[in-house]
């Protein structure tokens, strides 16, 4: 009896759930299903304006486009980089961990004029000499990108780092000992142990990216149909009172965001059951 009077949640455990569950309604669910009911107040007729506009149609290929380049160069150096931080001993280790973190606590805004300090093609540091070769950073879809990347550049390394360290080396130096090259171990060993936590890295980086604004404004000039983001068309349509168009493309972008973080969910949960 006392054993099933200690399982038993308390007052205080109750209470923490309903402060839970209100903090997370009011913060992430209500604005969420205001976005929903707003957007199709008048059916669908937001959504069909937005398709049938070419400049918002062009902002949204724009965005995709940004944010798969930018999840597919995050993917690349993430591995590496977790790689590199769990399996390797090198000076200066603890500091490049920690210099990973700085996306995640500087300004978006600041990291788009630290790159058009760097990459500008007046004054920029490399802006003029990329711009005399033909390749414009600031201003056009390679800045785009790289801002991008930026704001999400710790997502992948912070989801596989602690899987690397949790599988450790025993199966990688097993592999190595019955003569695997290191690609096969990696492809064949490594690679399907960190398989979830690349999968959830790569999700949430393809979420952040669709979601960047600060960044992205700085460095894209906001030129409609050609350095014109989502994000930047659901401002300006607010701002010119046409609100309906603004939440129809803010569905938009969060509608991806969560149905590829559903996927991710529903592929573990069936993963799991084999």
């Amino acid at each position: 009896m006392a054993e099933r009077r200690r399982d038993r949640p308390g007052p205080v455990t109750y209470l923490l759930r309903i402060v839970v569950i209100a903090y997370l309604s009011l913060l992430v669910v209500w604005p969420v299903a205001l976005v929903v009911t707003n957007t199709f107040a008048n059916g669908m007729d937001a959504l069909n304006r937005v398709f049938a506009d070419p400049g918002t149609v062009a902002a949204l290929q724009l965005t995709v486009v940004a944010a798969l380049a930018a999840t597919v160069l995050n993917t690349l150096f993430g591995v590496s980089v977790s790689l590199l931080l769990v399996r390797a001993e090198f000076p200066g280790k603890r500091a490049l961990s920690a210099l990973l973190d700085l996306p995640l606590s500087v300004s978006p805004v600041v990291v788009g004029l630290a790159l058009v300090l760097v990459y500008g093609g007046r004054n920029g540091w490399f802006g003029p000499a990329l711009e005399s070769w033909g390749l414009t950073v600031v201003f056009a879809l390679p800045g785009i990108v790289l801002a991008t990347a930026f704001v999400s550049l710790p997502l992948v390394v912070r989801e596989v780092v602690p899987v690397l360290r949790e599988i450790g080396t025993e199966q990688e130096e097993a592999a190595a000992s019955l003569g695997a090259s290191t690609w096969q171990t990696f492809w064949r060993i490594t690679l399907p142990s960190i398989k979830w936590a690349l999968i959830y890295g790569v999700v949430l980086t393809l979420a952040r990216s669709l979601g960047e604004f600060g960044a992205v404004k700085v460095v894209s000039g906001n030129v409609l149909g050609q350095t014109r983001t989502a994000t930047l068309a659901v401002e300006e349509r607010y701002l010119n009172f046409d609100q309906e168009a603004a939440y129809a493309i803010a569905f938009l972008l969060a509608s991806v965001s969560v149905l590829a973080i559903v996927i991710v969910f529903v592929l573990r949960a069936v993963g799991s059951r084999r």
